[in-house]
């Protein structure tokens, strides 16, 4: 009989918000499979849990696949975790997913910590509906480009980026919003430097952009409004 593949959230900061069903799920796996070996060993270490690991990361994710579906296939159970947050979101691991799920491999998601709902929610912007954009690109031209194609976007929107490149995405959402759109900064959810910024785009900008701010961080823009009395 198949083992059963659990994804696993992990705490985006906290190290609080680890839930006690991951616990449990981490506790009874055969397996726990991570990014990096050094960063899966530290975590477990913190929880003082000792499993076998394996990696599976953009590097080995072919080869790595093949092993994991053949340990599910011996009737092991798997759990799978990232660095941080849940695992498969921007993160390497579709690929065991949909051939887990092409094999009829039951696959169990164990939600937990993120950073995408708190975000939203503490935007204080509409959230009936709302567009996850993710990453935008890292070269400048294409980047500004999509900002421009948002710019009619009635739905709230959610942007990801890499720390690094906060200050270039603050002064490109300033040049293409202005003071029309709010935004909220979601910067270091979770952790005891925990801060939201709430402004216009070319506000966060002024206020933001020359700081040297490194911490990971979600940007959410209010839709554009529309005036229905015409």
């Amino acid at each position: 009989m198949n083992g059963t593949l659990y994804l696993v959230a992990t705490p985006i900061g906290n190290a609080d918000d680890m839930t006690i069903r991951g616990l449990k799920v981490l506790r009874e796996a055969d397996l726990v499979v991570c990014e990096e070996r050094r960063e899966g060993e530290r975590f477990l270490r913190r929880l003082e849990i000792n499993k076998p690991l394996e990696m599976l990361n953009e590097h080995n994710e072919a080869a790595a696949t093949q092993t994991i579906i053949e340990l599910l296939r011996s009737g092991k159970n798997v759990a799978v975790i990232s660095d941080c947050g849940t695992p498969v979101f921007s993160d390497p691991g579709q690929m065991l997913v949909r051939r887990a799920v092409e094999q009829q491999i039951r696959v169990v998601p164990v939600p937990g910590a993120s950073s995408l709902m708190p975000a939203l929610t503490v935007s204080g912007f509409s959230i009936d509906q709302f567009l996850y954009y993710g990453w935008l690109s890292p070269k400048k031209e294409r980047r500004r480009a999509e900002l421009r194609q948002l710019q009619q976007e009635q739905r709230t929107i959610v942007i990801m980026e890499t720390p690094y490149r906060l200050s270039s995405l603050l002064r490109d959402l300033a040049d293409t919003f202005g003071e029309t759109r709010r935004c909220c900064l979601a910067f270091n959810l979770t952790m005891p430097d925990e801060q939201i910024y709430h402004a216009t785009a070319a506000g966060l900008y002024r206020q933001l952009g020359s700081r040297d701010m490194k911490g990971e961080f979600v940007v959410i823009v209010d839709g554009k409004k529309i005036d229905r009395r015409r």
